[in-house]
């Protein structure tokens, strides 16, 4: 598909996208042939709803976020099989990827876990082409599938990869670079508005108000009077649609502001103790996150609640921040105070039905301001305590060293019936093959 001669011109940008195929069904497929041409879907926290489907599974009308609760009768209808998501697989995958994908390219930039941006410019070569031997390699080494698409703006090539996904003439990969302007205009005249990037439901739904129903009719709006209806970065997005760049890569990921780690459990919890394991649990695994960007945390907020859709259940729902004397990194700190705020907020014989944590205040590793007295030789054994952590468990796998606060029983932990090895994390859940 595309005919004539690229119209990328010499010190012009040019981008390309590369995104995972249905990735965490993908990632599954790789170490369970059996799954493929079959419907599948992977379920959210507690096997609640469905955050990925098959091909087979979109065919059959399974849509995104509805509860596994509502697809019985579908599912039993046309055997859909239903996983439990494994994360620890998903991310272990979606950094093989990345590292495949960073050879083709000087300038990457990983814009979530299974896409990433790469730089094409200054490549005197042809980009499709280019395009297809990048889908070779990282489905030869990886076993996932993926598609290309290459524009000269970022959301350009954003869109071209979902016309690479979604029509099969392009055989994976859309170079719009290729196609000359009325042919590019005609394309764009047949796709909704909504497909572009950063053009959620609320802004698509006020467009079709001004007559803005595709892609071609938001290009060739009045970006300047956009840009004062709703917003600065609609107005860049109207002039990247006509190929002018104004995103450039982020060769490296921002900090995060917070750190997050919030559970929905298995079961409700009544008791201080269980909820008191779980927030451990959470702060530790947000500490470690912590690390990992060389960050400190200034204060720790925990929140707690009962389940609101249980109308026969009394409700209850609370949360306090912790502010520290001194930002830190220390679990041990962390937790300390997140169980202080716990504390104060848990009322008894209430059904808690999830609980988490946030990290906040979070600044640069060593431009905290120290406390007036502080012991140095403390500080950096504990420094060395959760460097040795992090390493051990990096090393031979998540929570091989935890803290016993945590608990060893987690009756609270999240539902996953269905959850397939971590084939890749875990030396005891390895695949195994047996040779007859």
């Amino acid at each position: 598909m595309g005919c004539g001669h690229p119209h990328y011109q010499i010190g012009m940008s040019t981008f390309a996208l590369i995104d995972g195929n249905n990735f965490y069904v993908s990632c599954e497929r790789v170490f369970n042939p059996r799954l493929i041409g079959k419907p599948v879907v992977v379920l959210s926290n507690n096997d609640g709803c469905a955050v990925a489907r098959s091909q087979e599974a979109k065919a059959l009308g399974v849509k995104m976020a509805v509860p596994w609760l509502q697809m019985q009768l579908l599912a039993k209808k046309h055997g859909i099989i239903a996983l439990s998501s494994n994360y620890a697989l998903y991310a272990d995958m979606s950094n093989r990827m990345m590292t495949v994908l960073g050879k083709f390219s000087p300038k990457q930039e990983i814009y979530s876990i299974d896409e990433c941006f790469l730089a094409m410019d200054g490549l005197n070569t042809d980009l499709t082409a280019y395009g297809q031997d990048i889908r070779q390699r990282v489905e030869r080494w990886t076993g996932l599938p993926v598609c290309v698409g290459i524009g000269s703006t970022k959301t350009l090539a954003k869109l071209a990869n979902h016309i690479a996904k979604k029509q099969p003439q392009w055989r994976g990969v859309c170079d719009l670079g290729q196609l000359p302007e009325p042919t590019l205009n005609n394309l764009l005249a047949q796709i909704e508005v909504g497909e572009v990037w950063g053009v959620g439901r609320r802004i698509q739904e006020k467009l079709a108000c001004l007559g803005i129903n595709t892609v071609l009719a938001l290009k060739q709006a009045d970006a300047a009077f956009l840009g004062r209806q709703f917003s600065i970065m609609l107005q860049r997005t109207v002039m990247e649609l006509r190929g002018v760049s104004s995103l450039q890569l982020e060769a490296v990921a921002p900090v995060r502001q917070q750190i997050m780690c919030s559970r929905s459990f298995s079961m409700p919890v009544i008791r201080l103790t269980e909820l008191q394991q779980a927030i451990t649990s959470y702060i530790t695994r947000a500490a470690e996150k912590l690390r990992s960007q060389s960050s400190l945390s200034g204060a720790v907020h925990v929140h707690i609640r009962t389940n609101p859709h249980r109308q026969k259940d009394a409700q209850y729902s609370q949360g306090m921040t912790v502010t520290l004397m001194e930002s830190t990194s220390n679990t041990l700190k962390l937790v300390q105070a997140g169980l202080w705020g716990l504390q104060r907020i848990y009322r008894p014989d209430y059904r808690y039905i999830k609980a988490g944590v946030i990290l906040m205040d979070l600044a640069p590793a060593g431009m905290q301001q120290a406390a007036l007295f502080v012991d140095h030789a403390m500080h950096e054994e504990a420094a060395v305590l959760m460097q040795t952590v992090d390493s051990i468990n990096r090393k031979m796998g998540k929570d091989t060293v935890f803290l016993a606060g945590a608990g060893i029983e987690k009756n609270w932990h999240m539902k996953r019936e269905n959850k397939s090895p971590c084939y890749t994390t875990e030396w005891h859940e390895l695949a195994a093959v047996h040779a007859n």
